[in-house]
């Protein structure tokens, strides 16, 4: 099931020159909650890791904020300038953003060196009322042994290119510098928040007596769960599935989410609609097990707008249906169709203003389209393709007898 909604979008990272690219993953509903999420060291934002969690929190109503730290993926700046504590700082101004133009994160994510940086930047997000981490480091100099037959090349020369993941990066000195005289400790017992600790038993890369070290540091309320025999960087999809399920449960207590519907189970061959819980006519909507969308009434109707209401769908079905149609017809016939559009509108009219129809006294439904068709078309081809719009299936459906039965179920 993919997200309901991502949006890209940018913001000044720490140095306050470099904008960082980031993602906002969105339900199709009203957030009941927003979350902040950490990458791995040298990964990006768009690691399976993180989009998969990602996607697994906003089945759960909670939006995902996700960004590339400095110098990695699409974002501005070198990362051969970056340290631990610049990258603290990239993720105190993506709450910042967060706060700005949403609301501050209430739950906040680290995977692996993320993680770290997780528990070193929670002190600068006041409004956090959960922290996670995966897969975390104790320390932060403890990465410094995914490189270690460079560090002293690095302590020699100020810098070296070392092999990370496949590719090449250079880390100077001052990173070195920088993680050791960071110490976690103080700040895991002073987070006076809630912890969730995922760690694999199993975990190479950053070994499990690590999760053992920030377990016997925090203070209560704190969980450890297993990932049994789950790889440093999530690999499998099941595995984030499973600590985005987790991770969703356990935050619910913490973050004092308002009752939501959670997405409804859809046969493959049926819609589903069900009350989302966030507002008074929001409604999420499940297509086929695959598409979620968000349907609601406007303001002005009483609802919250979070979604089309109820005759924005039924316009759209009739708009696509038409557009469809015409561009089947067009292909072929081999006809220089380059671009269908369709615009449409309801509302009610009264039935006397109908000379073809067969009411004659009340109020009617009218639906104008237009269609709009681009390209070298003569007007024959034009008034031919027009004809074929007024055939499309939705629009036959909607001038038959439809039979609508109703049952009750459970």
């Amino acid at each position: 099931m993919s997200v309901a909604h991502s949006e890209k979008i940018a913001f000044q990272g720490a140095d306050g020159s470099s904008r960082l690219d980031a993602r906002l993953d969105l339900p199709a509903v009203r957030p009941l909650a927003y979350a902040l999420f950490a990458h791995c060291f040298t990964c990006t934002s768009n690691v399976l890791a993180a989009s998969r969690i990602a996607e697994g929190l906003v089945r759960h109503g909670i939006a995902v904020l996700r960004f590339d730290f400095t110098g990695l993926g699409a974002s501005e700046g070198e990362f051969a300038n970056t340290t631990f504590s610049s990258n603290v700082g990239d993720l105190a101004a993506a709450a910042d953003w967060l706060r700005r133009k949403h609301e501050a994160p209430a739950l906040l994510v680290g995977h692996s060196l993320g993680g770290a940086a997780v528990l070193a930047a929670a002190k600068q997000v006041p409004e956090a009322r959960a922290i996670c981490t995966i897969a975390a480091p104790a320390e932060p100099s403890h990465i410094a042994r995914l490189f270690a037959p460079a560090v002293p090349e690095i302590e020699a020369r100020g810098e070296a290119e070392v092999l990370l993941a496949g590719r090449p990066f250079r880390i100077k000195k001052a990173f070195l510098e920088d993680i050791e005289g960071h110490r976690l400790a103080a700040d895991i017992a002073t987070l006076g928040r809630p912890l969730l600790i995922f760690h694999a038993p199993g975990d190479t890369i950053v070994g499990i007596d690590n999760a053992s070290r920030i377990f016997g540091a925090a203070k209560h309320p704190k969980s450890f769960v297993s990932l049994a025999d789950a790889d440093h960087l999530l690999g499998r999809r099941e595995d984030a599935i499973y600590v985005a399920d987790v991770l969703a449960a356990w935050a619910a207590r913490y973050l004092e989410l308002p009752a939501a519907a959670a997405v409804p189970k859809t046969p493959v061959d049926a819609v589903v609609v069900a009350e989302a819980g966030t507002g008074k006519f929001a409604q999420v909507v499940s297509v086929r097990g695959r598409h979620i969308l968000a349907a609601d009434e406007p303001v002005s109707a009483g609802g919250d707008d979070t979604g089309p209401g109820p005759y924005d769908y039924l316009l759209a079905g009739l708009g696509a249906c038409t557009a469809m149609t015409v561009r089947m017809y067009a292909d072929r016939k081999g006809l220089p169709l380059e671009r269908v559009s369709v615009t449409l509108r309801h509302g009610k009219v009264h039935a006397e203003d109908c000379a073809d129809c067969e009411t004659k006294q009340g109020m009617l439904d009218r639906i104008d389209r237009e269609v709009t068709l681009q390209g070298p078309l003569d007007d024959a081809a034009k008034a031919k393709l027009l004809e074929i719009a007024e055939k499309c299936p939705v629009h036959r459906t909607l001038h038959s007898e439809v039979w609508i039965t109703t049952t009750l179920k459970g």
